[in-house]
């Protein structure tokens, strides 16, 4: 009798690990589909994709979500909806020396699910998580691909021409001021000078440059920033006010949260700190419109963006959203091709007219930089932006990518997010 043939079982392909930290945006759930879409064209490489409920988070706890579950339209929807599909979180692993249990447990949890890809989609802080996370198989033996996945409304993200999130928000900012400083400038004569609306940014004045998009040559508005990187001056910048409502009649300020005074403090310190470590900011236009009554006695109102401009997915930047997705996207590929502690860019090829590819720069130069304002994109007098500033910005907000609408309102999805069976002891965060 013939000898049966022993056939080799084909290895299952290793799944996917995905998840979203840090402040979510207009367009994180972009990526989150650029990766889902793409992953689930290549099921002979790559076997599910799951989420981390709640970021790394997630991980650690071995909360997992099961995105094969959801359907093709539901993943679609992605594209359109706002915020973190699957829940975010602030929480920056420490050191390998520092808390050894934590990554043990990422191990753990990573080989009970045959986990051999990681895509974590956030910013800075989570750039130095992927990249932690990326050494794993160096110092504990288990093979782990760590793609980063770039996202952060403050655009301080080194190596990328600009971080998805970020051009949604400008383009909210850049609306905005120009609307209301419509509304201030109706005003004026008997009621309401200045307006001050106070914008995301800690260190960098990204998001404060975009209110400066609002004055274009066809539609001038006196307009007044105040950037992280310029030290608040109180006598100059209340002489620039004065100047300036005497000039139009009314002006408008825009701040970043993240402006200090001379000795170093924040304008906004709350005295309180995030989970990374950060002050905790808020209140940088109150200080500002107590400081206009107090002294120059002009009538004002203000307003704090916060949540509205990096939520604001009705008004999105088309050039955004696509830059998201592509990010998602290149972040399956570049691990298919076996990249690892890597972070898909945005390479920027001219901007007149705007052209752009996909780039690639290794976690190790990504990790813990930031990237500031260069000083040749704000004037001279420190209250405004230059023409080469409003060369780098204008591309950004370009392009309207509206959801679709039920009853007035947008219609974003929902997804079932099913839990993956657990296989481990449960865990306790430190």
């Amino acid at each position: 009798m013939a000898a049966k043939k022993k056939t080799a079982r084909k290895a299952k392909p290793k799944n996917a690990f995905y998840a979203q930290s840090g402040g979510v945006t207009a367009v994180i759930n972009a990526s989150a589909c650029g990766v889902i879409e793409t992953a689930r064209q290549h099921k002979d490489k790559i076997g599910k994709v799951y989420a981390g409920r709640n970021g790394i988070i997630g991980a650690l706890t071995e909360d997992l979500i099961d995105t094969s579950k959801e359907s093709a339209a539901a993943i679609k929807a992605l594209r359109h909806t706002p915020a973190g599909a699957f829940g975010s979180c602030r929480y920056k692993l420490k050191s390998l020396e520092e808390n050894l249990r934590e990554y043990e447990r990422l191990i753990e949890v990573f080989e009970a699910h045959n986990i051999g890809y990681f895509f974590y989609n956030g910013g800075g802080d989570s750039a130095d998580t992927c990249y932690k996370v990326s050494q794993l198989s160096k110092k504990m033996g288990y093979p782990i691909q760590a793609i980063h996945v770039p996202k952060t409304v403050d655009n301080d993200l080194p190596i990328t021409d600009n971080c998805p999130g970020f051009g949604s928000v400008a383009k909210y900012i850049a609306v905005s001021t120009r609307e209301a400083s419509f509304d201030v400038a109706s005003m004026a004569k008997t009621s309401t000078k200045v307006f001050i609306v106070e914008v995301m940014g800690r260190h960098a004045g990204w998001i404060a440059a975009a209110g400066g998009l609002a004055s274009t040559e066809d539609t001038p508005i006196p307009i007044v920033i105040l950037f992280p990187e310029v030290e608040f001056d109180e006598k100059k910048f209340l002489a620039r006010v004065e100047d300036m409502v005497n000039k139009h009649g009314y002006c408008t300020v825009v701040v970043s949260e993240g402006v200090r005074w001379p000795d170093g403090r924040f304008l906004a310190d709350t005295g309180l700190k995030d989970a990374f470590g950060h002050a905790q900011l808020g209140g940088a236009a109150t200080v500002i419109a107590g400081m206009v009554q107090r002294e120059l006695g002009l009538k004002n109102h203000w307003a704090v963006a916060d949540y509205l401009q990096r939520a604001a997915r009705h008004i999105a930047s088309k050039t955004d959203v696509d830059m998201a997705y592509a990010m998602g996207k290149a972040a399956v590929q570049f691990a298919l091709k076996g990249h690892n502690s890597i972070m898909p860019t945005v390479e920027r090829l001219s901007s007149k007219p705007f052209k752009w590819k996909v780039g690639m720069a290794p976690l190790s130069k990504v990790a813990n930089v930031e990237k500031m304002m260069p000083k040749s994109f704000i004037t001279r007098d420190g209250y405004g932006i230059t023409n080469k500033c409003r060369e780098y910005l204008e591309p950004l907000i370009k392009g309207e990518d509206y959801p679709p609408y039920k009853n007035g309102l947008p219609k974003y999805v929902r997804l079932k997010n099913l839990p993956v069976a657990k296989k481990l002891p449960k865990f306790e965060l430190s």
